[in-house]
């Protein structure tokens, strides 16, 4: 094959320098590629392939350009598109049976998808989370002389602190709480009534905590913690930022891990399914995942959020089974088997382990 390569490009520099020398012969002027410097003898250029015209044109040279340049790309994103959303587990066959030019690379359509999400969600100020913290009033209770602080309404007896010494009994005291999670709404729409006095109450509780303390870390750790609740007391979507940088770096790991998953399951057909098989096969759920969640902010914005949750998991599980049959094509018995089975190790095992790191990241390098 090399030498019938040599030997084509010897025959083409050849047919060019004929081209060029019937050209001068007949007076004609021949002007070198500005790419290249390769003689011109056409529209484009016989050794790179660029156009004689490339710039300085008018506006309306340039906006035809641009609307047949998107046509042109958009014939293979609507494919891709299409064959994304609604025929799941289409991708990853294709790349597996070598029909790759219809569609947009596994890779490439990855970070378009996921980059378009964070994107999205910046520009129209719409945050991943929201994190609405509550204050609630303590009240000091007696039991065999020594205090304790209570939370009006537990209902859970064992559900009390002992009161340290240096806490002023005569001043009242609040807990602080975020456990109240908003997802996909718009920054700046909760806010928490958490007063002043409150926040001035956790910080001399966790100043009096630190100030026994001798390890640094710990210290660092309780002021980071105090840090943290004063910007959500302040804006609840104040970790908004910090979770949209650590979590493209989970995804770093969750999606080799969750083709590992399915490879272990697949394994008696290692010989018909490759890693990558597996590795284009996760990449191509977890584009549409980015796809769907997009969606799912657009619902929420007029949804409850319970209802855009249960809608996310339905499609996503949906998806997923789907896929599944297609691009591994056993009967449905195994496929739903499977399914139900890596589905509960994926989300037990990985998802809720980098749900938590995430946060926890968040919260001591962004709060």
């Amino acid at each position: 094959m090399d030498g019938l390569d040599a030997i084509s490009e010897t025959a083409g520099a050849a047919a060019v320098e004929m081209a060029v020398a019937a050209i001068v012969e007949r007076g004609g002027k021949v002007h070198p590629c500005t790419n290249c410097a390769a003689p011109l003898i056409g529209p484009y250029c016989a050794a790179c392939g660029q156009p004689i015209e490339t710039h300085r044109r008018s506006v309306l040279h340039l906006l035809h350009d641009f609307v047949k340049d998107v046509a042109s790309f958009d014939s293979r994103i609507l494919r891709t598109a299409r064959a994304l959303l609604f025929n799941p587990g289409e991708l990853p066959l294709a790349f597996r049976e070598g029909r790759t030019q219809p569609y947009v690379p596994a890779v490439r359509l990855y970070l378009f998808v996921s980059l378009a999400f964070f994107v999205i969600l910046g520009f129209t100020h719409i945050a991943i989370v929201q994190f609405v913290p509550e204050a609630h009033l303590e009240k000091v209770v007696v039991i065999n002389g020594q205090h304790y602080l209570v939370t009006p309404g537990d209902n859970d007896p064992d559900d009390k602190a002992k009161a340290p010494r240096w806490l002023d009994l005569t001043k009242p005291h609040y807990s602080m709480s975020a456990n109240n999670m908003i997802f996909f709404a718009r920054e700046g729409a909760y806010h928490s009534n958490v007063p002043d006095a409150a926040v001035r109450d956790i910080e001399s509780k966790i100043d009096h905590e630190s100030g026994t303390a001798r390890d640094p870390k710990a210290i660092w750790f309780k002021t980071t913690v105090r840090r943290t609740m004063e910007s959500l007391a302040k804006d609840p979507a104040a970790l908004n930022g910090a979770l949209t940088a650590w979590i493209p770096r989970a995804l770093f790991f969750l999606l080799p891990a969750f083709a590992l998953l399915v490879a272990v399951f697949y394994w008696r057909q290692r010989k018909k399914f490759y890693f990558v098989d597996h590795l284009v096969f996760s990449l191509s759920f977890h584009t549409f995942a980015f796809a769907f969640l997009l969606i799912a902010a657009g619902l929420a914005q007029f949804m409850s959020g319970y209802a855009v949750a249960t809608i996310t998991a339905v499609v996503l599980s949906l998806y997923l089974l789907l896929a599944m049959k297609r691009f591994y094509a056993q009967n449905w018995f195994w496929t739903s088997t499977k399914f139900m089975i890596i589905e509960f190790f994926y989300v037990t095992s990985f998802i809720f382990p980098a749900v938590i790191t995430i946060l926890v990241m968040a919260v001591l390098y962004g709060g």
